[in-house]
């Protein structure tokens, strides 16, 4: 599986990761041509060497009109240096008169718009209502655009990244002197793996934030991987380690792999319909995958394991859910590892409807399987035999 994964140990900046994609391609200079004819308004993009504690790497550099703009990286500008504030209507049409595919474009919006609800959390505002300053100006909107075409060339199936360096301290905003990370960034930070160890400054911008949120599926250590490219992308600013973002490009195993925590108790004294509905309960309330099984309890009765699999962010409402619908007085934890494939739910439109199709992935396997309910509607519906809906999905993927 062609993966790419960002290690983000001194934090994320747009700059930065467009910096470090380059670096993936064998002709450099090429792909830098290829970003200055997307089409963004007076902007030039200009790749140079960089050497940080003496490791070599890349820098990228945007001008507009021919002055080159402060990276929003460093996020220290003056009350007197001034961006041009754009509207969330501002950046769509930008974007929608590039010179990218569709499916680029869509994913710039939903950067920026990772981004704008964050400012409009911060701010009190609604989306539309925001007035981009460090973001909004035209070096962001040239850093978002570039990852997202590069990510789109690099043509990658996964994507992972490290937990994120975000630094600490303060920085100057237009808004004032503000802690780090900055709110903004702390906002889109939610839901993502992030740490402080101890480097003043701030590492991680809004800008490096939401993009890998919005392309990252994971975070933790590397992956088992093949490497064949790696690039490194420098930051402005000097610092005692290394100030760069390093993405490992290479095939990892089509293996997938995570933990889910199991949950069981035994009980020997509720009825068959207060099980059913016990379990009911613990689907609904989160649970992967519930069962039971017949065993022998103390004094010869026969009673009933009830199992669920869960993950461990909802371990806490499933226990909830057992000790409520259950008999038990206790339930005992397991934590699991377990491979699985890749998957994924496409909407298939065949002659007779539409149906929905898991596509399973991995292990030198690829499998299909319709849900069961679309079938069942639509042969309600159309007056076909199910296996005729399933061979219609078949010749049609």
């Amino acid at each position: 599986m062609k993966t790419l994964y960002i290690e983000a140990n001194m934090g994320a900046a747009g700059d930065m990761l467009t910096a470090a994609l380059v670096e993936l391609f064998d002709d450099k200079e090429k792909i830098v041509a290829e970003l200055n004819s997307l089409g963004i308004p007076d902007v030039t993009y200009t790749l140079s060497d960089s050497i940080k504690c003496s490791i070599k790497g890349s820098h990228i550099s945007v001008s507009v009109a021919g002055v080159e703009e402060e990276i929003e990286h460093t996020h220290s500008h003056d009350e007197n240096h001034h961006h041009h504030h754009n509207t969330m209507n501002d950046i769509r049409t930008i974007v929608y008169g590039l010179n990218v595919k569709e499916k680029v474009k869509e994913k710039i919006m939903e950067v920026y718009q990772i981004i704008a609800q964050a400012e409009s959390f911060v701010h009190g505002t609604t989306v539309e209502q925001v007035h981009f300053h460090e973001v909004g100006a035209m070096d962001a909107v040239a850093d978002i655009t570039a990852v997202c075409y590069l990510i789109d060339k690099l043509n990658v199936e996964k994507i992972t990244s490290s937990a994120i360096n975000t630094g600490n301290g303060y920085c100057r905003t237009m808004h004032g002197i503000l802690p780090v990370p900055a709110p903004a960034t702390a906002k889109i930070l939610e839901g993502m793996a992030s740490y402080d160890d101890g480097v003043r400054g701030e590492l991680c911008t809004p800008t490096g934030a939401a993009l890998i949120k919005a392309f990252s599926s994971s975070y933790g250590p590397r992956p088992n991987m093949r490497i064949e490219k790696i690039g490194n992308g420098m930051g402005k600013k000097d610092f005692e380690r290394a100030n760069c973002i390093r993405l490992f490009l290479g095939e990892s195993e089509n293996a997938l792999k995570d933990s889910v925590i199991l949950l069981e108790a035994n009980v020997d004294d509720m009825s068959g319909e207060d099980i059913s509905y016990a379990l009911e309960c613990l689907l609904s309330a989160g649970a992967l995958d519930v069962w039971t099984s017949a065993v022998n309890m103390k004094k010869s009765r026969p009673g009933v394991i009830i199992s669920a699999l869960v993950k461990e962010e909802d371990e806490e409402r499933l226990v909830n859910t057992f000790f409520k619908h259950t008999t038990t007085i206790g339930i005992r934890r397991e934590k699991k590892e377990r491979y699985i494939l890749q998957r994924e739910i496409k909407e298939v439109k065949i002659p007779s409807g539409s149906v929905r199709v898991k596509c399973s992935t991995g292990y030198g396997v690829n499998r299909i399987k319709a849900e069961f309910e679309d079938l069942k509607a639509l042969s309600k519906q159309s007056g076909k035999a199910i296996k005729e809906l399933r061979d219609e999905i078949i010749s049609t993927i």
